[in-house]
């Protein structure tokens, strides 16, 4: 940790400061654009303000195509606290939020929206906090980070962020180095506005609460060093140090080493060692915010470069597009070869004159062609090991190049890749004129890209999981509930046993008394065995009245008795016949295989009755003493009777059987069934009758 803090503080005071390895010396070139003061230029006529301007996320939109804005107003807002919001720079009209080229390397398209300036410059109305000392440190940070403000010196992280540690703090370190070639945008702020400058430092240590304010500006910019003393030399613990002239002192971990000497670990931040930084610039937009209520809306931007005819600095609303800037400054067209946002060391080229100011742009360098000409092509390494010499975070450039352009990221990862600050003083010292900074920034965008992904895998795989692990989750619960289910009826049915084999038997009964029901009536074949029965008692008692005429009895009293007899029959028989039919209607009529039985009952009936007339005529015509003709005459009428009969009893088959309700038992009408058993009885009454009278005569 080097000295002890009261050691450390004494060699501070007297200038004295440790060094740190590598580094270079390029020329400065900063008289170009700090000899006057900042400027103020006209509005542009478009401003493209991008949504993100800053590490970290974007904002949600607050406005849209064709809202009247004022200027401060919010036009983005976030509830994450790694978003500060953007504002209106101007007031005026939003014309279009779209796509529009950004200011990065790449120039790749960002979300932006276009504001067109209506040249009333109409404030939305402001909320200073003129008493910060009597408010919470928490209003203090929400005012920080609702006025949009994020680290100006490069790396634009969120500064609410940054100045609410969860550890203490010993050093305040206030950035002023400003170490990249051409740049003098600090150096004319401190020029200019060191009291507001000393005011943004002290609502910082009014957050930080650090033991000692250490105020770095390199020794090239005397007036500066002499305008923060004035500034700052009524508080004693604000130390004003004056470092050498060194490329990258401005390096947040190389000036810590230097002030402190203390080294940021690896993957480590300054927090971890008591420290906190922050730029001179980030420190004056802290005092407007707080002092007059104004949110982060321009910052001082140098124009530089032998290919302007005025450089200098100038208060620039973000997003103004470069090209105003350059109209400013009379770019000399024929003279430019190239425009680069930043220094020549860190800078990049631009793809676009169109590519508005952000919040951490600080400078813009058009060289002519004697200053700054063309690189020559990229030659094989020779290994000589000047870039290992002049890195000033102590890795291998040339490990790291051989590594990133063979795209072996895991290699170039254990190499200490993300170390690296981009400074460019490998490449400024490399003979073999090698990009070393543009391999740098291709692998660790690979990098970041390769792990954004695995980040998206891994949430989908939990995702994947937690979804399984709840359909697992609800099938337990499903299938415990139907357990439960399952026992109470049980237990239900354990416990209301006897009611339940009650329930049972009766349904069992139900259930045989339909059959029954639909069964075909089993008394049809009973009811055929007695009319058979009652045919042969008829028969019989014929015979023997037949007997009795042949033993003495008269023909005529005969004849009566036997006509009395088969009256009486013939009356029992129609009596019997009425009686059955109502129940064969109750039992639906029978099913088809019941009337087929009753019908062959009945064949089978005047069969027998055919049989034992054939018997009965031998013995007729023995007796017979009538003529042959009549004999044969009584036999023909026989004979047309019961042809008659078996006629009506052939169209009774025929006819169409009618069914029942429930579309299989047949159903023949009782009145057309009584019509066809009359005919039948008076077919046979007339063939008896014939048979009689053939045998009276």
């Amino acid at each position: 940790m080097g000295f002890p803090l009261q050691s450390l503080i004494e060699k501070i005071r007297q200038g004295s400061f440790s060094d740190f390895p590598g580094g270079v010396y390029p020329g400065q070139f900063k008289e170009l654009s700090n000899q006057t003061p900042i400027a103020r230029i006209p509005l542009p006529d478009k401003l493209f303000i991008p949504v993100k301007q800053h590490i970290g996320v974007e904002g949600q939109l607050k406005v849209a195509v064709g809202d009247k804005v004022d200027k401060g107003q919010a036009l983005t807002q976030s509830m994450n606290p790694f978003a500060v919001p953007v504002h209106a720079s101007t007031s005026g009209e939003i014309t279009a939020i779209t796509e529009h080229v950004s200011a990065h390397p790449s120039g790749l398209p960002e979300l932006t929206v276009e504001l067109t300036p209506d040249g009333e410059e109409r404030w939305v109305e402001l909320t200073p906090m003129l008493d910060y000392r009597q408010q919470s440190k928490a209003k203090l940070l929400e005012s920080i980070c609702q006025a949009g403000i994020s680290g100006l010196g490069g790396a634009g992280f969120p500064t609410h962020i940054k100045v609410s540690p969860k550890k203490d703090i010993e050093f305040l370190v206030i950035n002023g180095v400003e170490c990249e070639p051409y740049i003098s945008a600090d150096d004319r702020l401190m020029r200019e506005h060191s009291w507001q400058i000393r005011q943004g430092i002290d609502i910082l240590c009014h957050l930080l609460n650090p033991r000692y304010v250490l105020i770095a500006i390199e020794d090239n910019k005397p007036q500066a060093i002499n305008a923060m003393q004035v500034a700052c030399q009524e508080n004693p613990d604000y130390i004003i140090c004056s470092v050498p002239t060194k490329y990258p002192a401005g390096g947040e971990k190389q000036l810590i080493q230097m002030l402190t000497e203390r080294e940021v670990p690896h993957n480590g931040l300054p927090v971890d060692v008591g420290v906190v930084m922050q730029n001179v610039a980030t420190c004056y937009a802290i005092a407007d915010a707080i002092f007059t209520g104004k949110p982060l809306l321009q910052r001082v931007v140098t124009l530089t470069g032998r290919a302007l005819q005025h450089p200098g600095n100038v208060w620039a609303l973000l997003g103004t597009p470069v090209a105003h800037l350059l109209e400013h400054a009379g770019i000399k067209a024929a003279e430019r070869q190239k425009l680069i946002m930043g220094g020549p060391m860190m800078g990049f080229e631009l793809v676009s004159t169109q590519v508005p100011v952000v919040k951490i742009t600080n400078c813009i360098l058009a060289p002519d062609k004697q200053e700054m000409p063309v690189a020559a092509d990229e030659q094989p390494c020779i290994r000589c090991s000047a870039c290992a010499d002049a890195c000033p975070a102590e890795l291998l450039p040339q490990q790291l190049f051989w590594h990133a352009q063979a795209k072996e990221l895991d290699k170039a990862k254990d190499y200490n890749l993300f170390d690296c600050i981009e400074c460019g003083a490998c490449a400024y010292v490399c003979p073999s004129k090698i990009p070393l900074v543009h391999y740098y920034r291709i692998a660790k965008a690979e990098i970041r890209t390769e792990e954004e992904e695995k980040q998206k895998a891994d949430k989908a795989r939990e995702r994947f999981e937690a979804r399984k692990q709840r359909l697992e989750q609800e099938k337990a619960e499903r299938e415990a509930r139907h357990q439960r289910a399952s026992e109470a009826r049980k237990a239900a049915m354990e416990k209301d046993g006897g009611d339940n084999r009650a329930r049972v038997e009766a349904t069992l009964a139900r259930a045989k008394a339909k059959q029954d029901v639909e069964q075909p009536a089993a008394g049809t074949s009973d009811k055929v065995a007695a009319a058979i029965a009652r045919a042969k008692a008829r028969r019989q008692a014929a015979q023997e009245n037949t007997a009795r005429g042949d033993q003495g009895a008269s023909p005529a009293a005969d004849d009566k008795a036997s006509k009395v007899a088969a009256a009486v029959a013939r009356a029992k028989a129609k009596k019997q016949a009425a009686a059955q039919q109502p129940a064969e209607q109750n039992q639906d009529s029978g099913s088809p295989a019941d009337d087929k039985a009753s019908k062959v009952a009945a064949a089978v009936a005047r069969a027998k009755a055919k049989k034992q007339a054939a018997k009965q005529q031998p013995a007729e015509q023995s007796q017979d003493s009538g003529p042959p003709a009549e004999d044969k005459a009584a036999r023909v009428a026989a004979a047309v009777a019961r042809a008659k009969a078996k006629k009506q009893a052939a169209q009774t088959q025929k006819e169409p059987e009618q069914t029942s309700s429930d579309g299989d038992t047949p159903l023949i009408s009782a009145d057309k069934e009584k019509k066809q058993k009359v005919a039948a009885a008076i077919a046979r009454a007339k063939a008896k009758k014939a048979m009689k009278d053939k045998d009276s005569s």
